[in-house]
């Protein structure tokens, strides 16, 4: 069974939340959801959990980071295409959150953007050349 990575975010309005989410992709498991929190699929091993902060707070002694203010993570998720990755972040934009929170980069062979969810997680849309990366254009650029 491959790995699988499941990001857990704290929100403040779920409801609002799972709406952004479904916006960008995401389709929601009602099995792992309920009133304190939702599980978001992207593909069979990438889930992101939305959690209230009462929920969130059973998990950690921590105190909970204003993402508008502090960065404490970047979250990267692959795409098909270059085209992919604009209506990724045109689609969160258009859903609430803020489109291109960091500059864009564009490499030839790997193109990305950025877009911010209502509660400031900042997530990175990129698109790899698999050709470039075959052909080891990805390391020598690197």
């Amino acid at each position: 069974m491959p790995k699988m990575i499941f990001v857990n975010l704290p929100v403040t309005d779920l409801p609002r939340s799972i709406k952004f989410y479904e916006a960008v992709g995401g389709t929601k498991n009602p099995q792992f959801s309920d009133d304190a929190g939702a599980c978001m699929v992207f593909s069979e091993t990438i889930f992101a959990m939305l959690l209230t902060h009462d929920k969130y707070s059973s998990f950690t002694a921590r105190p909970i980071a204003d993402a508008h203010k502090t960065s404490q993570f970047l979250i990267a998720i692959s795409a098909g295409s270059r085209d992919e990755v604009d209506a990724v972040v045109a689609r969160a934009g258009a859903a609430g959150g803020t489109a291109d929170p960091n500059p864009s980069q564009d490499h030839g062979f790997m193109y990305g953007r950025s877009f911010e969810d209502p509660d400031g997680h900042v997530w990175e849309v990129f698109w790899m050349d698999p050709a470039a990366v075959a052909g080891g254009e990805a390391a020598a650029a690197a």
